[in-house]
């Protein structure tokens, strides 16, 4: 019988565990929002990737035989009247390809008979609140069985350091999902950009919730399920709050608005930022910045491909802003001196603060290291250049196919003494989602415009 994919992840996470290993991994818990009523319901993402399965209330357990247990909610006609259906205990080893299934509330009847005789156990470190203190009382149950031949593991180990390394690297399925979500979300941002300037043409008062509401309203019509986290749609000054939320500020004519927002899709996150003119035409000084953002980003997707570091894009997009800066004045080179003085010093910091790229999964910000597994002992002091902080600074990753980052870089300028007054409350990123391919990268949401000519013909289509 062919194995789904969740049977091949567990099969290759067995493999990892040793011959007398045992992994431990719960879904999410479910979480009030208020009296009477619970925020939506998302599956733990490690235990997502292993099952599929999203209901709550479950836990999977996988042993270094290549056997798995899955711990799920009982049949209940009746709560499944209110609740929604259950597969149920009996359903579940052929419904999800595990070997066997048990009711959840036998958890703590079954889990000291799984760890008998486990020489490690593996669960996520940190995640679940109070699963440590679970896996204790398991181990305690099974020391207590010592004279009846019982052996208990000596060992606790962190699933999510496998877990990390499988997930960082996206098979042809995930590539397919991530790939749909990017063009869901692209649709959102191009009718975000529409909407906003028809709406002004037509005179009417708009706000950032309008713009948020057309965003949804694209996701949830092509099926997504959720945002994949809360969208910022930043009107005017509002722009330069890096994780500003979408509210009610007043979108007005002559100003940018920033819209960073994406949808999931089937567990997958796309994350995408687009910076337009609220009324669809850029002004003088908007486009200056703006063209300086996508010169960046156009040199950070350049050095994007199998044999880069991860920190490549980012030290690219430095460079290109960093010479902007000072071409535009937003530096003095009176004061800051060269590029390389604004790169070395970290002077850029002022309109440019965070990283250009991030893993993106199954988490918006998903796992994986950032760092080369194989050269770990490589560590250099560094003291940053602005907080004096002394920091270990190990190489980069190594890009590889199948790897998907974003690539954002951005621009944000706040009124100060010494920066010219035309640039104020101005703030520009622009954010895609590139898969590293074997000879570059592909870029997944390139389905809504990033040079100023296309979004403005958009604007005014």
């Amino acid at each position: 019988m062919t194995q789904t994919v969740y049977q091949r992840r567990r099969a290759a996470l067995a493999a990892q565990l040793g011959p007398s290993g045992i992994a431990i991994i719960p879904t999410a818990p479910e979480q009030q929002r208020n009296r009477d009523s619970d925020f939506l319901f998302r599956a733990d993402s490690y235990f997502l990737y292993l099952t599929g399965f999203t209901e709550p209330h479950a836990t999977l357990v996988v042993r270094g035989d290549g056997s798995s247990t899955l711990f799920c909610q009982p049949k209940d006609p009746e709560r499944e009247i209110w609740d929604g259906f259950r597969t149920g205990p009996q359903a579940a080893p052929e419904a999800l390809g595990v070997h066997k299934a048990y009711a959840c509330t036998e958890l703590d009847v079954q889990l000291p008979k799984l760890l008998e005789n486990a020489s490690t156990v593996w669960y996520p470190f940190g995640i679940h609140k109070g699963l440590e203190t679970r896996v204790a009382g398991w181990l305690s149950t099974v020391r207590g069985r010592s004279r009846q031949g019982a052996l208990c593991a000596e060992a606790q180990r962190d699933v999510c350091a496998l877990l990390d390394e499988m997930r960082l690297f996206k098979d042809a399925e995930e590539q397919a999902t991530m790939r749909r979500a990017a063009q869901i979300s692209a649709q959102a941002h191009v009718r975000a950009m529409q909407q906003s300037a028809r709406m002004l043409r037509a005179g009417q008062a708009v706000h950032e919730y309008h713009l948020d509401a057309e965003l949804l309203h694209e996701f949830r019509r092509h099926g997504s399920q959720y945002p994949a986290y809360s969208s910022i749609v930043a009107a005017g000054g509002n722009a330069c709050v890096l994780h500003y939320r979408a509210d009610a500020g007043a979108v007005r004519d002559g100003e940018l608005v920033l819209i960073d927002a994406g949808c999931e899709l089937d567990g997958y996150a796309s994350d995408i930022t687009r910076t337009f003119p609220a009324n669809g035409k850029f002004t003088g000084p908007q486009r200056a910045l703006y063209d300086l953002v996508v010169a960046a980003q156009a040199a950070s997707i350049a050095v994007t491909r199998p044999g880069q570091r991860f920190m490549d894009p980012h030290d690219a997009t430095v460079k290109v802003l960093s010479q902007g800066m000072l071409d535009l004045g937003l530096l003095d080179r009176k004061v800051v001196g060269t590029v390389d003085d604004v790169i070395e010093k970290r002077a850029y910091f002022q309109f440019y603060m965070h990283r250009t790229s991030h893993w993106l999964g199954l988490d918006v910000h998903d796992c994986g290291s950032y760092y080369e597994p194989s050269e770990l002992h490589l560590a250099t002091e560094r003291t940053d250049a602005v907080t004096g902080a002394v920091s270990l600074h190990r190489p980069g990753r190594i890009l590889q196919p199948g790897m998907v980052l974003t690539i954002e870089p951005g621009i944000y300028v706040r009124p100060a003494p010494g920066v010219p007054e035309a640039f104020h409350n101005i703030g520009i990123r622009i954010e895609d989602d590139a898969l590293v391919t074997a000879n570059g990268c592909e870029l997944l949401s390139r389905g809504v415009p990033v040079e100023a000519e296309a979004i403005e013909a958009l604007m005014r289509d």
